[in-house]
């Protein structure tokens, strides 16, 4: 996916605007199983995914539990970092070799002080962000499993492609033995 397409698909910026803050991104390439964020670090970068899959995971005692995952045209961001400068609490692992666009976070500060358009455009990934969070959030209070896998084959159904059924158990909150048992329901 072109940056363009990622930029316009959360606000749509004029074309000078656009120019400006695409001259502070980059494109970098990483390997399957790099870990691009850490827990318990300041993340300086936000990532945009040009092509591959990644996911969010937290480590908890002698398991992971993963909470997330990221696609094509996705953002990749550790909002505690964003927001706060802070140190998150996400680990994000690729899951296939991917193609990135990496926007320094400081950089995009001064650009909300000097460009009222781009400050717009933070304004909206950020809200944007919020609402995945609280979908998350709704979804794992008030959906069973069946319900939330019935849900990610029905919006994300490349993920039971791209994805090892660990990490999909994982994300639902279920054992894989579980997710055998669902999955052979919708058989």
């Amino acid at each position: 996916m072109s940056i363009d397409e990622i930029i316009d698909s959360i606000y749509p910026l004029p074309v000078l605007s656009k120019e400006n803050l695409k001259k502070h991104i980059t494109e970098v390439s990483y390997p399957k199983n790099f870990c691009l964020m850490e827990a318990d670090k300041v993340i300086p970068y936000l990532y945009f995914i040009k092509k591959g899959i990644v996911r969010a995971y937290a480590s908890r005692e002698e398991n992971e539990i993963t909470f997330w995952f990221g696609t094509e045209g996705e953002t990749v961001v550790s909002m505690k970092s964003y927001v706060e400068d802070k140190p998150g609490y996400e680990n994000i692992e690729l899951l296939e070799n991917c193609e990135l666009y990496q926007l320094e976070t400081e950089s995009l500060r001064e650009l909300f002080g000097e460009d009222i358009h781009i400050a717009n455009w933070g304004r909206k990934f950020a809200e944007r962000e919020l609402v995945k969070t609280e979908e998350l959030i709704i979804s794992r209070q008030y959906k069973t499993a069946l319900e939330r896998y019935s849900d990610l084959m029905r919006e994300k159904p490349h993920l039971l492609r791209r994805v090892q059924l660990g990490y999909i158990a994982s994300y639902l909150g279920i054992t894989q033995v579980s997710l055998s048992r669902i999955r052979a329901e919708f058989r």
